[in-house]
């Protein structure tokens, strides 16, 4: 998630950047979620796409450097895997 600024009261909050269908400056910044919720935001369009790249790029840093767990598992990436096919959703350590 990252935190911006609403518009009309100027209280922070926290938006789940998977769920954003596009971004209009009209020129204020408006956010549409897929579900069509619209939320009106201080930030411009250009710093919210740079916050959403810093998001995903910490999360693959921590991907990459999260130690092993006890049970053998870590947090990884997986291409390539196709949703029906075997191990879908599965990943062996």
């Amino acid at each position: 998630m990252i935190v911006l600024t609403h518009f009309g009261n100027g209280n922070r909050i926290a938006l789940n950047v998977d769920l954003v269908e596009k971004i209009e400056e009209t020129p204020d910044t408006v956010i549409t979620l897929v579900n069509g919720t619209r939320y009106l935001v201080q930030e411009p369009l250009d710093e919210i796409i740079e916050k959403t790249v810093e998001l995903r790029a910490r999360i693959l840093h921590l991907s990459q450097t999260m130690p092993e767990q006890p049970d053998g598992y870590r947090l990884r990436l997986v291409r390539g895997i196709e949703p029906g096919t075997p191990n879908d959703g599965e990943v062996q350590p």
